[in-house]
């Protein structure tokens, strides 16, 4: 089973998608499985982290912002800002898609854990990941 999922970004930094990748298995009815998600842009990317402090992921994004700069004089990619050229590099440097296992019906996460969608782009965007389950 795949389902597409759409969701709204507010701007740059991590939206929780747990839930939907949730219903999505549960939909599927698979017990034992597999499940593996794409988000469909080149600048965004996904992500597992920490889901009970919001602190870890503000620190992350912040790091990956000192990483990657925006207004690099090296970029020449920045017909659609200066967050063009650094989102492409964000995502390139984190993951496009993710494999968890499922086990009982359930995504095989951590107490802690959680799936991010990661906006790279300052502006809010129409975001689109694909949640393949087998």
């Amino acid at each position: 089973m795949t389902r597409r999922i759409s969701i709204r970004t507010r701007g740059q930094g991590l939206h929780e998608i747990t839930g939907q990748v949730q219903d999505a298995v549960e939909e599927s009815e698979v017990d034992d499985g597999l499940c593996t998600i794409l988000v469909q842009h080149t600048s965004a990317s996904l992500t597992i982290q920490e889901n009970a402090d919001p602190s870890a992921q503000r620190d992350l994004e912040a790091w990956l912002n000192r990483l990657v700069s925006e207004n690099d004089p090296i970029f020449t990619h920045t017909t659609e800002g200066p967050d063009d050229m650094p989102s492409h590099i964000k995502a390139a440097l984190t993951a496009t898609t993710l494999s968890i296992p499922i086990v009982d019906g359930r995504l095989g996460l951590g107490t802690w854990q959680g799936i991010y969608l990661w906006e790279h782009r300052h502006r809010g965007s129409n975001r689109n990941y694909l949640v393949h389950v087998s």
